[in-house]
Protein backbone atom coordinates (compact mmCIF):
# COMPACT_ATOMS: atom_id res chain seq x y z
CA UNK A 1 0.00 0.00 0.00
CA UNK A 2 1.19 3.51 -0.41
CA UNK A 3 0.85 4.66 3.21
CA UNK A 4 -0.91 7.56 2.80
CA UNK A 5 -4.22 8.76 1.62
CA UNK A 6 -3.91 10.96 -1.56
CA UNK A 7 -6.33 13.40 -2.72
CA UNK A 8 -8.38 11.72 -4.79
CA UNK A 9 -7.91 12.76 -8.61
CA UNK A 10 -10.67 15.13 -9.96
CA UNK A 11 -12.75 12.81 -12.22
CA UNK A 12 -15.98 12.51 -13.55
CA UNK A 13 -18.38 10.58 -10.30
CA UNK A 14 -17.87 6.98 -11.69
CA UNK A 15 -21.46 4.59 -12.39
CA UNK A 16 -21.00 1.81 -9.98
CA UNK A 17 -21.28 -1.44 -12.10
CA UNK A 18 -22.16 -4.99 -11.44
CA UNK A 19 -18.73 -6.30 -11.02
CA UNK A 20 -17.46 -9.47 -12.63
CA UNK A 21 -20.12 -9.42 -15.76
CA UNK A 22 -18.85 -9.40 -19.23
CA UNK A 23 -17.90 -6.08 -20.54
CA UNK A 24 -17.05 -5.11 -23.79
CA UNK A 25 -13.14 -5.33 -25.12
CA UNK A 26 -11.32 -2.13 -24.26
CA UNK A 27 -8.59 -0.25 -26.44
CA UNK A 28 -7.50 2.36 -24.07
CA UNK A 29 -4.64 4.74 -25.67
CA UNK A 30 -2.14 7.60 -24.30
CA UNK A 31 -1.14 10.42 -26.70
CA UNK A 32 2.07 10.93 -27.21
CA UNK A 33 5.49 10.94 -25.46
CA UNK A 34 5.30 13.42 -22.93
CA UNK A 35 7.81 15.58 -24.43
CA UNK A 36 10.88 14.90 -22.43
CA UNK A 37 14.01 13.61 -23.87
CA UNK A 38 13.61 9.35 -23.91
CA UNK A 39 17.58 8.54 -23.70
CA UNK A 40 19.68 5.25 -24.42
CA UNK A 41 17.28 2.85 -23.23
CA UNK A 42 14.47 3.79 -24.85
CA UNK A 43 14.10 3.32 -28.93
CA UNK A 44 10.86 4.97 -29.15
CA UNK A 45 8.64 3.98 -32.18
CA UNK A 46 7.51 6.51 -34.56
CA UNK A 47 4.13 4.62 -35.43
CA UNK A 48 2.83 5.23 -31.89
CA UNK A 49 -0.69 5.83 -31.28
CA UNK A 50 -1.76 9.16 -32.33
CA UNK A 51 -4.65 10.03 -29.81
CA UNK A 52 -5.52 9.84 -25.70
CA UNK A 53 -7.91 7.23 -24.14
CA UNK A 54 -11.20 8.59 -23.79
CA UNK A 55 -12.45 5.62 -21.26
CA UNK A 56 -14.19 2.42 -21.55
CA UNK A 57 -14.08 1.20 -25.36
CA UNK A 58 -12.56 4.69 -26.18
CA UNK A 59 -9.66 5.50 -28.03
CA UNK A 60 -7.46 4.87 -31.35
CA UNK A 61 -6.55 1.67 -32.71
CA UNK A 62 -2.64 0.82 -32.62
CA UNK A 63 -0.32 0.41 -35.26
CA UNK A 64 2.14 -2.89 -35.37
CA UNK A 65 4.30 -0.54 -33.70
CA UNK A 66 2.73 0.21 -30.52
CA UNK A 67 5.12 2.35 -27.59
CA UNK A 68 2.28 2.82 -24.55
CA UNK A 69 -1.80 1.79 -23.85
CA UNK A 70 -3.36 2.61 -20.82
CA UNK A 71 -5.15 -0.50 -19.47
CA UNK A 72 -6.98 1.63 -16.06
CA UNK A 73 -8.41 4.48 -16.38
CA UNK A 74 -9.42 6.53 -12.93
CA UNK A 75 -13.67 6.88 -13.25
CA UNK A 76 -14.14 3.81 -14.99
CA UNK A 77 -15.78 -0.21 -14.82
CA UNK A 78 -17.70 1.43 -11.57
CA UNK A 79 -13.94 2.37 -9.49
CA UNK A 80 -13.03 5.69 -8.51
CA UNK A 81 -9.36 4.82 -8.80
CA UNK A 82 -7.09 2.26 -10.01
CA UNK A 83 -3.58 1.63 -8.45
CA UNK A 84 -0.74 -0.53 -7.01
CA UNK A 85 -0.03 -2.47 -10.03
CA UNK A 86 1.31 -5.77 -11.20
CA UNK A 87 2.08 -7.38 -14.45
CA UNK A 88 2.80 -10.59 -15.38
CA UNK A 89 3.57 -12.52 -18.95
CA UNK A 90 2.31 -15.82 -18.88
CA UNK A 91 3.97 -18.87 -20.73
CA UNK A 92 1.36 -18.93 -23.76
CA UNK A 93 2.70 -14.72 -24.18
CA UNK A 94 -0.57 -13.22 -22.84
CA UNK A 95 0.03 -10.34 -20.66
CA UNK A 96 -1.94 -10.09 -17.46
CA UNK A 97 -2.24 -6.29 -15.49
CA UNK A 98 -3.21 -6.62 -12.64
CA UNK A 99 -4.24 -3.66 -10.27
CA UNK A 100 -6.59 -2.64 -6.96
CA UNK A 101 -10.01 -1.01 -7.93
CA UNK A 102 -10.68 1.40 -5.05
CA UNK A 103 -14.58 2.26 -5.20
CA UNK A 104 -14.87 5.54 -3.27
CA UNK A 105 -11.67 7.26 -3.45
CA UNK A 106 -8.20 6.97 -3.97
CA UNK A 107 -7.08 5.94 -0.67
CA UNK A 108 -5.69 3.29 0.86
CA UNK A 109 -8.99 1.73 3.11
CA UNK A 110 -11.96 1.10 2.34
CA UNK A 111 -14.24 -1.19 -0.48
CA UNK A 112 -11.15 -2.41 -2.55
CA UNK A 113 -11.43 -5.17 -5.12
CA UNK A 114 -8.25 -6.98 -6.99
CA UNK A 115 -8.89 -6.78 -11.18
CA UNK A 116 -7.38 -7.64 -14.13
CA UNK A 117 -7.10 -7.11 -17.81
CA UNK A 118 -4.96 -9.39 -20.08
CA UNK A 119 -3.60 -8.46 -23.21
CA UNK A 120 -2.83 -10.76 -25.94
CA UNK A 121 -0.50 -8.70 -28.27
CA UNK A 122 1.84 -7.44 -25.91
CA UNK A 123 0.23 -4.75 -24.44
CA UNK A 124 -1.11 -3.16 -27.52
CA UNK A 125 -4.73 -3.27 -26.53
CA UNK A 126 -6.13 -4.74 -23.38
CA UNK A 127 -9.67 -6.75 -22.82
CA UNK A 128 -12.19 -6.41 -20.36
CA UNK A 129 -11.94 -6.10 -17.07
CA UNK A 130 -12.22 -9.19 -14.91
CA UNK A 131 -13.00 -8.56 -10.98
CA UNK A 132 -10.51 -11.01 -9.56
CA UNK A 133 -10.87 -10.82 -5.41
CA UNK A 134 -13.95 -8.91 -4.54
CA UNK A 135 -13.80 -6.74 -1.57
CA UNK A 136 -17.30 -6.33 -0.57
CA UNK A 137 -17.07 -3.40 1.54
CA UNK A 138 -13.84 -4.48 2.73
CA UNK A 139 -10.41 -4.43 1.36
CA UNK A 140 -8.52 -6.62 -1.06
CA UNK A 141 -5.12 -5.70 -2.60
CA UNK A 142 -1.26 -5.81 -3.47
CA UNK A 143 -1.84 -8.51 -5.89
CA UNK A 144 1.66 -10.59 -6.01
CA UNK A 145 0.91 -12.57 -9.35
CA UNK A 146 3.82 -15.48 -10.58
CA UNK A 147 3.15 -17.91 -13.11
CA UNK A 148 5.19 -21.66 -11.75
CA UNK A 149 7.05 -23.11 -14.10
CA UNK A 150 6.46 -26.80 -13.53
CA UNK A 151 2.74 -26.48 -14.01
CA UNK A 152 1.41 -23.45 -15.80
CA UNK A 153 -0.27 -22.48 -13.10
CA UNK A 154 -1.19 -18.61 -12.20
CA UNK A 155 -0.42 -18.36 -8.50
CA UNK A 156 -1.24 -15.04 -7.15
CA UNK A 157 -1.16 -13.95 -3.61
CA UNK A 158 -2.93 -10.56 -1.79
CA UNK A 159 -3.91 -9.41 0.84
CA UNK A 160 -7.05 -8.23 3.18
CA UNK A 161 -8.13 -6.07 5.87
CA UNK A 162 -11.90 -4.54 6.79
CA UNK A 163 -13.05 -2.12 5.13
CA UNK A 164 -13.29 0.08 8.43
CA UNK A 165 -9.75 0.05 9.54
CA UNK A 166 -7.04 2.20 8.34
CA UNK A 167 -3.39 1.24 8.10
CA UNK A 168 -2.65 3.99 11.40
CA UNK A 169 -5.19 1.73 12.91
CA UNK A 170 -3.96 -1.83 12.26
CA UNK A 171 -0.48 -0.37 12.95
CA UNK A 172 -1.34 1.17 16.66
CA UNK A 173 -3.24 -2.17 17.47
CA UNK A 174 -6.68 -0.72 17.31
CA UNK A 175 -8.06 -4.23 15.04
CA UNK A 176 -8.91 -6.82 15.53
CA UNK A 177 -7.50 -10.16 14.45
CA UNK A 178 -10.67 -10.53 11.84
CA UNK A 179 -10.05 -7.21 10.62
CA UNK A 180 -6.51 -6.63 10.60
CA UNK A 181 -4.19 -7.78 7.51
CA UNK A 182 -4.82 -11.34 6.32
CA UNK A 183 -2.68 -12.68 3.34
CA UNK A 184 -4.49 -15.09 0.98
CA UNK A 185 -3.96 -17.27 -2.14
CA UNK A 186 -5.52 -17.92 -5.45
CA UNK A 187 -5.07 -20.01 -8.54
CA UNK A 188 -5.13 -19.72 -12.42
CA UNK A 189 -5.39 -22.82 -14.99
CA UNK A 190 -6.47 -20.50 -17.46
CA UNK A 191 -4.08 -17.81 -17.40
CA UNK A 192 -6.41 -15.49 -16.16
CA UNK A 193 -9.68 -16.30 -17.28
CA UNK A 194 -10.73 -17.66 -14.00
CA UNK A 195 -9.94 -17.80 -10.18
CA UNK A 196 -9.99 -20.05 -7.22
CA UNK A 197 -11.96 -18.16 -4.18
CA UNK A 198 -9.46 -16.89 -2.28
CA UNK A 199 -7.95 -19.23 0.37
CA UNK A 200 -6.45 -17.82 3.52
CA UNK A 201 -2.54 -18.29 4.24
CA UNK A 202 -1.42 -15.77 6.97
CA UNK A 203 -0.99 -18.76 9.57
CA UNK A 204 1.99 -19.38 8.05
CA UNK A 205 2.66 -16.28 6.01
CA UNK A 206 3.00 -14.20 9.07
CA UNK A 207 4.19 -13.54 12.59
CA UNK A 208 1.65 -13.19 15.38
CA UNK A 209 3.40 -10.30 16.55
CA UNK A 210 3.21 -8.59 13.48
CA UNK A 211 0.35 -5.78 12.68
CA UNK A 212 0.68 -4.17 9.17
CA UNK A 213 1.28 -6.75 6.02
CA UNK A 214 1.65 -6.29 2.46
CA UNK A 215 3.00 -8.33 -0.79
CA UNK A 216 5.06 -6.86 -3.04
CA UNK A 217 3.73 -4.85 -4.52
CA UNK A 218 4.41 -6.12 -8.22
CA UNK A 219 5.34 -9.42 -9.69
CA UNK A 220 6.61 -12.49 -7.37
CA UNK A 221 9.05 -14.78 -8.78
CA UNK A 222 9.98 -18.16 -9.54
CA UNK A 223 13.79 -19.27 -8.68
CA UNK A 224 15.18 -21.06 -11.86
CA UNK A 225 19.13 -21.79 -10.91
CA UNK A 226 20.84 -23.81 -8.29
CA UNK A 227 18.78 -26.58 -5.37
CA UNK A 228 15.62 -24.38 -5.11
CA UNK A 229 14.87 -23.97 -9.00
CA UNK A 230 10.85 -24.23 -9.21
CA UNK A 231 10.51 -21.99 -5.59
CA UNK A 232 8.38 -19.34 -5.83
CA UNK A 233 9.05 -15.95 -4.05
CA UNK A 234 6.92 -13.29 -2.74
CA UNK A 235 8.65 -10.13 -1.63
CA UNK A 236 7.00 -8.41 1.17
CA UNK A 237 6.97 -6.54 4.36
CA UNK A 238 5.23 -5.72 7.69
CA UNK A 239 4.91 -3.58 10.70
CA UNK A 240 5.70 -5.02 14.62
CA UNK A 241 4.53 -4.66 17.85
CA UNK A 242 6.68 -2.38 20.32
CA UNK A 243 8.58 -4.42 22.87
CA UNK A 244 6.32 -4.70 25.92
CA UNK A 245 6.53 -1.86 28.44
CA UNK A 246 7.78 0.88 25.64
CA UNK A 247 6.19 4.17 25.18
CA UNK A 248 5.62 3.73 20.98
CA UNK A 249 2.03 2.71 19.88
CA UNK A 250 3.51 1.11 16.89
CA UNK A 251 2.91 3.55 14.42
CA UNK A 252 6.30 5.27 14.25
CA UNK A 253 7.92 4.12 11.17
CA UNK A 254 10.46 2.47 12.83
CA UNK A 255 8.54 -0.69 13.45
CA UNK A 256 8.42 -1.75 9.37
CA UNK A 257 10.37 -4.24 8.03
CA UNK A 258 10.56 -6.30 5.05
CA UNK A 259 10.72 -10.28 4.90
CA UNK A 260 9.75 -12.81 2.16
CA UNK A 261 7.58 -15.40 1.58
CA UNK A 262 8.27 -18.74 -0.26
CA UNK A 263 6.66 -21.89 -1.35
CA UNK A 264 8.47 -24.65 -2.80
CA UNK A 265 4.60 -27.00 -3.84
CA UNK A 266 3.68 -24.74 -6.78
CA UNK A 267 1.79 -22.18 -4.21
CA UNK A 268 -0.15 -25.19 -1.77
CA UNK A 269 1.78 -24.21 0.96
CA UNK A 270 3.89 -21.52 2.07
CA UNK A 271 7.05 -20.39 4.40
CA UNK A 272 8.62 -17.24 5.71
CA UNK A 273 11.89 -16.66 4.39
CA UNK A 274 14.41 -13.90 5.85
CA UNK A 275 13.34 -11.71 8.15
CA UNK A 276 14.16 -8.23 8.33
CA UNK A 277 13.93 -7.24 12.55
CA UNK A 278 16.11 -4.06 12.12
CA UNK A 279 13.49 -1.52 13.97
CA UNK A 280 16.22 1.39 14.97
CA UNK A 281 15.23 3.69 12.59
CA UNK A 282 18.34 3.84 10.42
CA UNK A 283 16.05 2.15 7.91
CA UNK A 284 12.59 1.56 7.98
CA UNK A 285 12.84 -1.43 5.63
CA UNK A 286 8.87 -1.41 3.70
CA UNK A 287 7.90 -2.17 0.02
CA UNK A 288 10.32 -4.88 -1.50
CA UNK A 289 11.03 -6.23 -4.84
CA UNK A 290 13.02 -9.28 -5.87
CA UNK A 291 15.29 -10.46 -8.66
CA UNK A 292 16.79 -13.56 -9.50
CA UNK A 293 20.77 -12.49 -10.47
CA UNK A 294 22.78 -14.33 -13.34
CA UNK A 295 25.09 -16.16 -10.76
CA UNK A 296 21.91 -17.39 -9.04
CA UNK A 297 21.58 -14.82 -6.35
CA UNK A 298 18.69 -13.11 -5.54
CA UNK A 299 19.02 -9.01 -4.84
CA UNK A 300 16.01 -7.60 -2.98
CA UNK A 301 15.02 -3.82 -3.30
CA UNK A 302 13.31 -2.52 -0.54
CA UNK A 303 11.65 0.94 -0.01
CA UNK A 304 13.16 2.76 2.90
CA UNK A 305 10.05 5.00 5.24
CA UNK A 306 11.85 8.07 6.27
CA UNK A 307 14.82 6.50 7.72
CA UNK A 308 18.03 8.05 8.84
CA UNK A 309 20.25 6.76 6.66
CA UNK A 310 20.96 8.76 3.37
CA UNK A 311 18.94 7.71 0.21
CA UNK A 312 15.17 6.14 0.23
CA UNK A 313 15.91 2.96 -1.30
CA UNK A 314 17.79 0.02 0.10
CA UNK A 315 19.75 -3.17 -1.06
CA UNK A 316 20.53 -7.10 0.47
CA UNK A 317 21.30 -10.16 -1.73
CA UNK A 318 21.12 -13.76 -0.46
CA UNK A 319 22.50 -16.73 -1.61
CA UNK A 320 20.29 -19.38 0.13
CA UNK A 321 17.30 -18.83 -2.20
CA UNK A 322 15.81 -15.77 0.10
CA UNK A 323 15.51 -17.97 3.15
CA UNK A 324 18.38 -15.47 4.91
CA UNK A 325 20.29 -12.12 3.67
CA UNK A 326 23.88 -12.35 3.21
CA UNK A 327 24.43 -9.26 4.86
CA UNK A 328 21.66 -6.14 6.28
CA UNK A 329 19.94 -3.93 3.99
CA UNK A 330 22.29 -0.85 3.08
CA UNK A 331 21.58 2.15 0.93
CA UNK A 332 21.35 1.86 -3.02
CA UNK A 333 24.15 3.74 -4.92
CA UNK A 334 22.88 5.65 -7.57
CA UNK A 335 19.16 5.81 -6.21
CA UNK A 336 19.59 8.26 -4.01
CA UNK A 337 16.72 10.38 -6.06
CA UNK A 338 14.32 7.99 -5.85
CA UNK A 339 11.45 9.77 -3.01
CA UNK A 340 9.81 7.39 -0.58
CA UNK A 341 8.04 4.91 -3.00
CA UNK A 342 7.64 1.79 -3.93
CA UNK A 343 10.10 0.47 -6.86
CA UNK A 344 10.48 -2.81 -9.17
CA UNK A 345 13.10 -4.42 -10.64
CA UNK A 346 13.85 -6.92 -13.23
CA UNK A 347 16.93 -8.88 -14.25
CA UNK A 348 17.56 -9.56 -18.21
CA UNK A 349 18.32 -12.81 -19.49
CA UNK A 350 22.02 -13.44 -20.36
CA UNK A 351 24.97 -13.35 -18.14
CA UNK A 352 25.27 -9.89 -19.39
CA UNK A 353 22.01 -9.28 -19.03
CA UNK A 354 21.51 -5.70 -17.09
CA UNK A 355 19.35 -5.36 -13.45
CA UNK A 356 16.68 -2.69 -14.32
CA UNK A 357 14.51 -0.83 -11.16
CA UNK A 358 12.06 1.27 -12.20
CA UNK A 359 11.18 4.46 -9.89
CA UNK A 360 9.86 8.21 -10.02
CA UNK A 361 13.25 10.58 -9.97
CA UNK A 362 12.45 13.27 -7.89
CA UNK A 363 13.79 13.08 -4.11
CA UNK A 364 10.60 14.71 -3.08
CA UNK A 365 7.77 14.92 -5.37
CA UNK A 366 6.45 11.64 -6.72
CA UNK A 367 6.76 12.52 -10.45
CA UNK A 368 9.65 11.73 -13.57
CA UNK A 369 9.33 7.83 -13.59
CA UNK A 370 12.78 6.88 -14.99
CA UNK A 371 14.20 3.19 -15.83
CA UNK A 372 17.76 3.24 -13.56
CA UNK A 373 20.40 0.40 -14.68
CA UNK A 374 22.75 -1.52 -13.45
CA UNK A 375 25.46 -3.36 -15.06
CA UNK A 376 27.10 -4.96 -12.08
CA UNK A 377 23.65 -6.91 -9.94
CA UNK A 378 22.80 -4.30 -8.23
CA UNK A 379 26.18 -2.64 -6.85
CA UNK A 380 25.36 0.66 -8.65
CA UNK A 381 22.60 1.99 -10.53
CA UNK A 382 22.74 4.92 -13.00
CA UNK A 383 19.54 6.67 -14.58
CA UNK A 384 19.05 5.56 -18.16
CA UNK A 385 16.00 6.71 -18.96
CA UNK A 386 13.43 9.36 -18.33
CA UNK A 387 10.22 7.54 -19.42
CA UNK A 388 7.79 10.61 -18.36
CA UNK A 389 8.23 14.03 -16.79
CA UNK A 390 4.77 14.08 -15.24
CA UNK A 391 3.46 12.76 -11.81
CA UNK A 392 4.32 9.14 -11.62
CA UNK A 393 4.34 6.81 -8.92
CA UNK A 394 3.94 2.76 -8.03
CA UNK A 395 5.25 0.66 -11.15
CA UNK A 396 6.15 -3.03 -12.07
CA UNK A 397 8.09 -4.08 -14.97
CA UNK A 398 7.70 -7.16 -17.16
CA UNK A 399 10.09 -8.61 -19.79
CA UNK A 400 8.29 -9.15 -23.20
CA UNK A 401 11.30 -10.47 -25.36
CA UNK A 402 15.10 -10.12 -25.22
CA UNK A 403 14.70 -6.66 -26.27
CA UNK A 404 11.71 -5.24 -24.63
CA UNK A 405 10.30 -4.97 -21.30
CA UNK A 406 6.95 -3.67 -20.31
CA UNK A 407 6.39 -1.01 -17.99
CA UNK A 408 2.97 -0.80 -15.67
CA UNK A 409 2.93 2.10 -13.64
CA UNK A 410 0.31 4.87 -12.14
CA UNK A 411 0.38 8.27 -13.93
CA UNK A 412 -1.03 11.05 -14.98
CA UNK A 413 -1.35 15.14 -15.68
CA UNK A 414 -2.38 16.75 -12.80
CA UNK A 415 -1.58 13.89 -10.14
CA UNK A 416 -0.48 10.33 -10.34
CA UNK A 417 -3.34 8.66 -9.70
CA UNK A 418 -5.13 9.48 -12.78
CA UNK A 419 -4.14 6.40 -15.20
CA UNK A 420 -2.42 3.47 -15.10
CA UNK A 421 -0.29 3.03 -18.20
CA UNK A 422 1.48 0.30 -20.01
CA UNK A 423 4.64 1.25 -21.59
CA UNK A 424 6.87 -0.74 -24.20
CA UNK A 425 10.34 0.16 -23.93
CA UNK A 426 13.56 -1.48 -26.05
CA UNK A 427 16.40 -2.06 -23.62
CA UNK A 428 20.15 -1.78 -25.11
CA UNK A 429 22.90 -4.54 -24.13
CA UNK A 430 25.79 -2.63 -23.27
Amino acid sequence: MSHENPTPTQTPTPRRVRRGTARKRTTLWLAAVTGTAVLGLLAASPAMAAGPGTGTGGGVEPTDDCLSSVPFVAGTDGYDTFRVPAVVTAPSGTLLAFAEGRVAGAGDSGDIDVVLRRSYDGGCTWGELTLVAAGDGDTRGNPSPVFDPATGRLVLVTCFNGGDVSEEEIRGGEATPEQSRRVFVQFSDDEGTSFSTPREITGTAKRPEWRWYATGPGHAIALTKGPHAGRLMVPANHSTSPAAGSPDDGTEDRYYGSHALYSDDGGESWELGYVDQSYEGAWNANESSVAELPDGRLYFSVRDQNGTDPGNRLGAYSSDGGQSLDGPLVPQPGLEDVPVVQGSVLQLPGRQGPLLFSGPSEPDARRSLTIYRSDDGGGTFRPEAQVSAQPAAYSDLVELDRRTVGLLYETGHEGPYETVEFRRIRIGRG
